[in-house]
């Protein structure tokens, strides 16, 4: 079979093949084979699963970013991390030109890759140089990082072999977080107008933008400078400690969960902090402490604060967007620039943010499909685009002619003082931020220099507006498919019934909605609910379950989902421990 593959492949074209790259192909994929049957799906967060399974998986990409450099002629990163996934668990993600995330029909082609058995992986390989006509005699380079993970070395050296096989050029950061791969990427493409391809300089870039920010905040005391940060015991805490040695002391932090003695993600990081509603293990924080915490690769950020009464409070990623949505637009009034600006959220986002935005801001709001790559395309919409989810990735875009009219307006000599200032905080914020994807170390760098412009506490910035609260749960059903939505999600157009039912539900409790989607890798369907208190969001989430259970094939008990509550301190409403005490209902809570 191999000398039939082979023979097949020679008949192509020499432009095709550098020469021999099928001999190279053939012997490094047999040091990395693919165990038979095995089936995984490239997905907004790439492939993740035991690092076990994945050998194979990293040499596959390495050779796909190598076919995916000569098509766009450009460098292609490849991140080995699973992100907030457990330590045992890795993952791979690949980078496009400009730092984005990988296009969708290169997607496709990173699965039917992935998925290829052994003996027709040149069969694969030649079919997506057929489909994109790409010329193998390009040169092509490619950027490779990874996480602090104990299987990330061998992984990414087996992205490496790829690379190699088929004549690739590569670059080895090392341990870096997701976003400065990203970033990395960028800078090399856009030939050094982002900013230099080095960690040096990102850090250089960050740190320089957040101090000519801070020269704006006045009379701090150490107190206020002050940030207990919770890196997960990941990459972002040595990497955060880069930046901060550039930091002159304007901010400074503590550093908890730093990978000297605990497990990475367990019982710590942003999504830890988010679910469980409370701090992660491992951080010594006083009432009033403004805190923070990422996730395994840096790419998340929450805040979070505990009052006098011990009560513990979340700021994620919707009240991360409004803070730096308002500040913008208070920039651009006091500038006199007419920009459009927008926060991008999903259904996901809580209704009391969406509201403020929009009822108080005046800004536009857009909703979005869940999943990032969904929120930055519609985020490029815009002059200035502002996205989070609420689990803390995010970021924000500014358009060709926004960061001109920005420059420009900073250059100019024939404009009042409010003006000028205004021009020059808009220009120090764009330097600040990390476009390219969602970063924790750039985003907790503008957060921290937006409280301490405008002089507030976490508990001001807490206090703009209040959450409702809500609950999340999920109903496992015979075939997922059944589900199909429209309205970014916010509205079921079938099974037959379904969305009138939702809809004779939430009439019932004020302040209420609610929506149902599939699952993208399981056969669940996911169902959020928020109402003007605990015990009616928890009864319309039940409710919404048990017509979903009805009318979508429902089978068993719905499985444990992420419980987001916004109510300070508060436990499951009597209704919830009621209906978690019954073994006949349909569905449990999940923390």
């Amino acid at each position: 079979m191999r000398a039939s593959c082979t023979s097949l492949l020679l008949k192509l074209p020499l432009r095709f093949w550098p020469e021999g790259a099928i001999t190279k192909v053939l012997e490094k994929s047999s040091l990395h084979p693919k165990p038979a049957g095995l089936v995984l799906q490239y997905g907004t967060a790439g492939f993740r699963t035991n690092a076990k399974q994945l050998d194979h998986i990293m040499f596959r990409m390495g050779l796909l970013a190598t076919l995916r450099s000569r098509k766009t002629k450009a460098t292609i990163g490849v991140m080995v991390t699973a992100s907030h996934n457990p330590e045992e668990d890795n993952g791979v993600k690949l980078i496009d030109p400009m730092g984005e995330m990988l296009t969708a029909t290169w997607e496709d082609f990173a699965t039917q890759l992935a998925n290829t058995e052994q003996k027709e992986l040149l069969a694969a390989l030649k079919d997506i140089i057929n489909k994109e006509a790409i010329n193998m005699k390009l040169e092509a380079e490619v950027f490779v990082g990874k996480d602090t993970r104990s299987s990330s070395a061998s992984l990414s050296q087996a992205v490496l072999d790829g690379v190699h096989a088929l004549g690739g050029q590569s670059k080895d950061y090392g341990l870096v977080t997701t976003p400065q791969l990203h970033y990395m990427v960028c800078c090399q493409n856009s030939h050094g107008q982002y900013g230099e391809a080095t960690v040096e300089g990102y850090c250089s870039k960050l740190s320089q933008a957040f101090l000519a920010l801070s020269k704006n905040a006045s009379n701090r005391t150490d107190d206020q400078k002050h940030l207990f940060v919770d890196g997960a015991n990941g990459i972002g805490a040595p990497k955060l400690r880069e930046v901060e040695s550039h930091l002159k002391k304007q901010l400074q932090i503590s550093i908890f969960n730093d990978g000297s003695r605990g497990k990475l993600n367990h019982q710590c990081g942003a999504d830890f902090v988010k679910v469980q509603q409370k701090p992660p293990t491992g951080v010594e924080i006083s009432p009033g402490d403004r805190c923070c915490s990422f996730d395994g690769d840096a790419d998340r950020i929450v805040y979070y604060y505990t009052d006098s009464r011990g009560f513990f409070h979340l700021l994620d990623g919707d009240k991360i967007a409004t803070l730096i949505s308002t500040f913008l637009k208070e920039l651009l009034v006091q500038a006199g620039l007419d920009l459009k600006i927008a926060v991008v959220q999903t259904a996901y986002a809580n209704g009391s943010s969406t509201r403020y935005l929009e009822d108080t801001m005046k800004v536009i709001v857009r909703c979005t499909k869940t999943g990032v790559k969904h929120l930055h395309h519609a985020a490029q919409e815009f002059d200035i685009g502002v996205y989070f989810e609420a689990n803390g990735h995010g970021t924000v875009l500014f358009s060709k002619t926004a960061e001109e009219k920005v420059q420009l307006l900073a250059k100019s000599t024939n404009i009042n003082d409010e003006r000028k200032r205004a021009a020059l905080l808009l220009q120090n914020t764009v330097n600040v931020i990390n476009q390219t994807v969602g970063d924790a170390i750039s985003d907790m760098l503008l957060i921290e220099a937006i409280l301490a412009i405008k002089g507030m506490t976490v508990q001001q910035w807490d206090a703009i507006y209040s959450d409702l609260p809500n609950r999340q749960l999920k109903v496992t059903v015979s075939d997922r498919r059944v589900i199909e939505t429209t309205d970014a999600e916010r509205r079921a157009v079938s099974p037959a019934g379904l969305q009138e039912a939702i809809d004779g539900l939430v009439k019932k409790y004020k302040q209420a909605r609610s929506f149902v989607r599939p699952s993208g890798t399981e056969d669940v369907v996911r169902v959020y609910a928020e109402a003007d208190s605990q015990e009616s969001a928890d009864a319309l989430a039940h409710e919404v379950s048990l017509a979903v259970h009805r009318l979508a094939g429902g089978v068993g008990l719905v499985q444990n989902a992420a419980a987001r509550s916004h109510n300070p301190g508060s436990d499951l409403s009597p209704l919830a421990s009621c209906l978690l005490q019954d073994p006949f209902k349909n569905f449990t809570f999940g923390f």
